[in-house]
C-alpha cells in the first residue's frame, strides 16, 4: 500500500494512502488519529478540476477537518486521462469508478454502511450514483451540486447556441474525441467569464490585505489547473444533463438503467452558498422535492462556490449531523 502526501501543485497537509486503483483513477485513504466513528466518508470532487482544493493547505482543508472530526476518509482522484482514454463515458465513471471505489472503500474500512459526499460536479456524480446504488449508502451529502439546469445562469447565449445547433461543437468533439487541458480551460474561461470578471474585481477591492491575496492565489492557482476530458463524457454532461437536463427529470439512463432521484432514500444533506454564481441554490434545491428520504436537509450558508472547501472548518450543522447518522463508536461498543 502505497503511502503520500500530496507536493507541488498539489500541497497537501496530511498523509494519505493508496487503497485501489482503476486506470488514471486512485482511491485515497486519510486515517483520522484517533478514529470516532464507524461509518466512513466518500468524496467524490469534479471532472473538470484536480480534487486538491479539498486540502489544499494547513489552514484550507475540508479532508483535514473531517479526520479532525474522527472519519475516516476516503477521496476518489479521477486523475489526468490521456488520449488513451478517449472512450471513456460518464457510464464508466459512475460503474466501474466511482461504484468499484465505493465497494473498496466499504471492503477497506470493514465497514457496514458508508457517507456518499459529493462537491460540484462530484454532488452531481454523487446523486446519480446514490439513485442506482446496490451499496449499503447510510447518508449522502452534497456541496453545491449542479441538478437543475433548466435556469443556470452561466453563458445562456451558450446554452442557446448549443441547443439549437448553431454552435458546431459536435463536430469538434467527434474530430478531435479528446480534450486536452488547454481547450478546456479555454472552454471553462467562455461559460464562466461572468463570475472570472467578478473574483478579479474583488481582489482588487483587497489588495492591500496579505492573507486574503495569499488566499486567493491558491484558490486561483487551482481553478485554473484543470484535467483533460474525454468527448464521449463532455458531450453527455453538455447534452444530458446542461441541455436537456434529463437528470432532474428522470429521463437519465446510465448503462441502459434509469436514473430516478426517488430512489435516494439515504438521509440526505444538500448544502448551497448563498453568494455562488456558479451553481445558485436554485440549480440543488430541487432535489429535495424529488428525492424518497425520510430523513432530508438543505442548507445555505454564506460564501461562494468553494468557500466550504477551504474554510478549514466544518459548519456545526454538519459536525451535528454526520454525528447522529455515523454510528459514533463510543455508543456501539
Amino acid at each position: 500500500m502505497h503511502s503520500s502526501s500530496l507536493t507541488g501543485d498539489q500541497s497537501a497537509t496530511i498523509q494519505r494512502q493508496v487503497v485501489w486503483k482503476k486506470n488514471k483513477s486512485t482511491l485515497w485513504h486519510y486515517r483520522p488519529k484517533q478514529k470516532k466513528y464507524h461509518t466512513p466518508l466518500f468524496l467524490i470532487y469534479s471532472l473538470l478540476n484536480k480534487p486538491y482544493i479539498l486540502d489544499l493547505s494547513q489552514e484550507m482543508s475540508m479532508i483535514n477537518a473531517f479526520t479532525r472530526e474522527g472519519y475516516d476518509v476516503y477521496l476518489l482522484d479521477f486523475g489526468a486521462l490521456g488520449y488513451e482514454d478517449k472512450e471513456l463515458t460518464l457510464d464508466d465513471y459512475i460503474k466501474k469508478h466511482i461504484q468499484k471505489g465505493v465497494r473498496r472503500a466499504l471492503l477497506h474500512s470493514k465497514a457496514s454502511e458508508i457517507t456518499i459526499l459529493g462537491y460540484c460536479l462530484g454532488g452531481t456524480l454523487a446523486a446519480i450514483y446514490a439513485a442506482i446504488a446496490e451499496e449499503p449508502v447510510k447518508n449522502v451529502v452534497l456541496f453545491a451540486p449542479p441538478l437543475d439546469f433548466k435556469d443556470s445562469i452561466v453563458m445562456k447565449e451558450w446554452k442557446r447556441a448549443l441547443k439549437n445547433k448553431s454552435l458546431p461543437v459536435d463536430a469538434l468533439i467527434d474530430a478531435n474525441e479528446f480534450i486536452p487541458v488547454g481547450a478546456v480551460k479555454a472552454w471553462m474561461k467562455l461559460f464562466t467569464a461572468p463570475i472570472t470578471v467578478s473574483s478579479y474585481l474583488s481582489l482588487l477591492k483587497r489588495a492591500d490585505e496579505e492573507t486574503y491575496v495569499k488566499k486567493w492565489s491558491s484558490i486561483n492557482n487551482w481553478a485554473n489547473d484543470h484535467v483533460p476530458f474525454s468527448g464521449a463524457v463532455l458531450k453527455k454532461i453538455m447534452y444530458d444533463l446542461y441541455i436537456n437536463n434529463k437528470l432532474i427529470n428522470d429521463q437519465l439512463y446510465i448503462e441502459k438503467e434509469r436514473v430516478q432521484l426517488s430512489n435516494i432514500q439515504s438521509s440526505l444533506l444538500v448544502v448551497s452558498a448563498l453568494d455562488d454564481e456558479l451553481v445558485p441554490p436554485k440549480m440543488s434545491k430541487p432535489l429535495m422535492d424529488k428525492s424518497n428520504s425520510k430523513d432530508k436537509l438543505f442548507k445555505t450558508v454564506r460564501g461562494g462556490h468553494v468557500t466550504i472547501a477551504v474554510k478549514g472548518s466544518l459548519p456545526t450543522f454538519l459536525i451535528n449531523w454526520l454525528h447522529e447518522r455515523s454510528s459514533p463508536i463510543s455508543q456501539i461498543s
